[in-house]
């Protein structure tokens, strides 16, 4: 037996041919060990001869993503790291992919070689997760970060400084990501060439005062993702290619205005509230909404005490290439319907508006879709031919938008176009489609009180509710007479 025969590891046919994994390419070998995580990979060189050096070349490097829940602590990946990736050879990296559990003190300037020396290997697309250690984030060393081949940037749990968030070095870089890091002592967040950003759950720390806000300069940015910042919101430069972007400002944020929050508060400090106290670069310029304004798709979400979108309002922005606008209870606040109406009449082009009437973090119940039909108020676009309302029930909030003369829903929705999303019956039609009879049998199931909301669905419903086959009223307490007004509050005077 010739010596080359004794350490080749046997392997099926594939498909019944005459070829296995040994008659592959090196090429194609280095790919494949790619997908393996790392220390499985660098154990094939026990397979044959061929093997031993193989895994030095494999095409992506994958350290610590074993899918499962626990991360190992970085101490136990030292030796391994320096056999992987400091003393790699052959072909350029494609991906690397770190993910470390608990860190030590002496670990920080590691992972700062690991990620540079990943970056003079050529690597395309680099991922890093850390763990907690001494402090909450791994420091990354305060220097931009220069590759010719960069184009996927993925970071977690770390803190960046304000050089490092220059990306001019990094020519094809297009997707960047931060997810729950520090921005500390930041000015801007550049780079030309960005298509994709998303920045979740980060802690933002500008370096030229606490009233003063990061800028993020990303003119060919294509999709943006903002959502649950700590700090100051971050102003966003021009973006005229932007196609879609999500935005929610929650109470993590310290945007707030306490009128928002009590409107019998006779004090605030916020910009929105324009005292002296307290001015910041919003009262300079626009902070969101100028930079999302090129956009196709928007979804601006917030919680009702964040004063940004609407002190954003105030400068009018245009949305001329808005098509789709997503909006959530902020939007809709009792009795002031100013902030809704102001951006519908500042997107000229708007097909379809979705309205999200109900607490964060629970599910809606009710969807209503419709399209207005009717005369609108010229300044509303003449497009917006779809309007879908989503919600937990029909109360007395739901009933005052669907009435809101920006949109007049109620009124000028056609009978059938507007109602609860029901699969339709036999592949056609839906619950609009069946007659008033069968609806009367099927109110009949609800509480009385439910009945009576479905007034609002549509003008086909507005009277349905009288005539139920069968009455469920519930009283927990005894109401002598006032049983009648307590769920009719829910049905409009010109529906009873």
């Amino acid at each position: 037996m010739h010596p080359g025969e004794s350490s080749k590891k046997a392997v099926p046919p594939a498909n019944g041919s005459g070829c296995s994994i040994e008659s592959m390419p090196e090429g194609i070998l280095e790919h494949i060990l790619g997908f393996l995580p790392a220390p499985e990979a660098v154990q094939t060189c026990v397979l044959a001869r061929r093997w031993r050096h193989l895994w030095k070349s494999a095409t992506s490097l994958r350290i610590g993503c074993n899918g499962e829940g626990y991360l190992t602590p970085l101490r136990k990946y030292r030796e391994l790291m320096d056999h992987v990736l400091l003393l790699r050879g052959g072909p350029p990296l494609d991906t690397c992919e770190f993910r470390f559990g608990d860190f030590q003190d002496e670990d920080v300037p590691r992972v700062n070689l690991w990620l540079r020396h990943a970056l003079m290997c050529n690597a395309r697309v680099f991922s890093l997760s850390v763990g907690t250690g001494p402090s909450p984030y791994i420091e990354l060393d305060d220097l931009p970060l220069a590759s010719q081949q960069l184009m996927r940037l993925e970071l977690t749990w770390v803190q960046v400084r304000d050089s490092f968030l220059n990306f001019s070095s990094c020519p094809f870089l297009e997707h960047l990501a931060f997810d729950y890091c520090e921005f500390l002592l930041v000015t801007k967040i550049s780079s030309e060439s960005l298509k994709h950003l998303i920045i979740y759950s980060c802690d933002i720390e500008s370096s030229t005062s606490e009233h003063s806000r990061i800028r993020i300069c990303a003119p060919n940015l294509v999709s943006l993702h903002i959502e649950d910042l700590t700090g100051r919101t971050p102003i966003l430069e021009s973006m005229p290619s932007l196609t879609n972007a999500f935005v929610r400002i929650t109470t993590s944020c310290h945007d707030i205005c306490n009128k928002l929050l009590d409107p019998n508060c006779s004090q605030c400090g916020c910009e929105f509230c324009g005292t002296s106290v307290n001015v910041g670069d919003g009262d300079k310029c626009c902070v969101l909404l100028n930079g999302l304004s090129e956009a196709k798709d928007l979804d601006l979400e917030s919680s009702p005490q964040m004063f940004i979108f609407k002190m954003d309002l105030k400068w009018s922005p245009v949305f001329s290439k808005l098509k789709t606008l997503l909006l959530n209870e902020y939007w809709c606040m009792p009795d002031d319907f100013g902030a809704l109406t102001c951006i519908l009449e500042h997107s000229p082009v708007l097909e379809e508006l979705t309205l999200e009437l109900f607490y964060e973090g629970r599910k809606y119940k009710l969807e209503m879709e419709g399209s207005i039909t009717g005369d609108r108020p010229a300044t509303i676009s003449r497009h917006l031919n779809i309007v879908k309302v989503k919600c937990q029930d029909v109360d007395e909030r739901v009933v005052k938008i669907l009435n809101v003369d920006a949109l007049n829903l109620f009124d000028e929705m056609s009978p059938g176009k507007k109602g609860m999303q029901v699969p339709a019956l036999g592949g056609s039609g839906g619950i609009d489609a069946l007659p008033d009879e069968v609806l009367e049998h099927i109110l009949g199931f609800l509480q009385a009180e439910e009945a009576g909301r479905t007034s609002v669905l549509a003008r086909r419903w507005r009277h349905l509710w009288k005539s139920v086959t069968a009455l469920h009223v519930t009283c927990l307490v005894k109401i002598p007479h006032a049983a009648p007004a307590v769920w009719l509050g829910g049905v409009p005077e010109g529906c009873r």
